[in-house]
């Protein structure tokens, strides 16, 4: 094992292992809750290109019937084996592999920021896909309608001890953004047809880091519980590297091979 692989491997640990001391963050003291914006442990805006430092093949082009690694029962491994993108493209379904849980793992670049105090917007150049995460009562006002590749997000921020003892507008020091997507169209958890139905849940936490020679980083640990088509949660990491500017942003259409 590489030591960058090593390096994030153990991150990725400690972020999971480290969620069940966390708290989300409260409502501040004497006034209204501080915004999602204003109470951000980390700061996750910026352009960040994706690092893939394993499984590579399953990243880039899998092939067919190559779903090692995968708790599929026999009805997702069927499916797998019949994969045919022709048959996407004809449908219209070519993003099936660029929905909330198969765009993360594309190779490329994502550009976060705010579209609102209470929502971080998350634009992936590959497949030129959208999401938004969304806080408390913005979470809770966002329309309930049909489902999407990107599904329904609901954020928060988890802080070590739940942040007490801090002002209404004072962020904590240390912290991770927890995601919980639902409302999803069926997708392709890999490239290669390994299917996802609508009613999987994608729980995500971000981590952001500084490595060795100072570079910034975060690291999206992603949870995928599948009642259909998996047997047990199926759990991977992704990672991404902070660039200075958007140098390489190059949005492109979903490519079902």
């Amino acid at each position: 094992m590489s030591k960058t692989r090593t390096f994030f491997v153990i991150v990725a640990l400690a972020a999971a292992l480290s969620t069940a001391a966390l708290a989300q963050a409260p409502a501040g003291r004497g006034g209204p809750p501080p915004t999602a914006r204003a109470s951000a442990p980390i700061d996750l805006t910026g352009y960040w290109v994706s690092i893939i430092v394993d499984e590579w093949r399953f990243h880039v082009s899998p092939q067919k019937g190559d779903i090692p690694y995968l708790p599929l029962n026999a009805e997702a491994r069927k499916i797998a084996m019949d994969w045919d993108p022709d048959k996407d493209i004809a449908g219209g379904k070519q993003c099936k592999a660029y929905g909330a849980i198969g765009v993360m793992q594309r190779p490329g670049r994502v550009h976060i920021d705010w579209a609102g105090d209470n929502t971080l917007k998350l634009d992936a150049d590959s497949g030129t896909q959208t999401r938004m995460f969304r806080f408390g009562a913005a979470a809770a006002q966002a329309p309930k309608g049909e489902a999407t590749w990107q599904g329904t997000s609901v954020a928060s921020w988890e802080v070590p001890g739940g942040g007490r003892g801090r002002g209404p507008a004072a962020p904590a020091k240390n912290g991770l953004l927890k995601v919980v997507t639902t409302n999803m169209l069926p997708g392709y958890i890999r490239k290669n047809g390994v299917p996802y139905s609508d009613k999987a849940v994608l729980t995500e936490y971000y981590n952001r880091l500084t490595g060795q020679e100072g570079d910034v980083y975060f690291v999206v640990t992603a949870v995928v519980d599948d009642p259909t088509y998996l047997t047990q949660p199926f759990v991977r990491t992704y990672q991404f590297k902070k660039q200075a500017d958007a140098s390489g942003w190059a949005p492109t259409a979903c490519l079902p091979r």
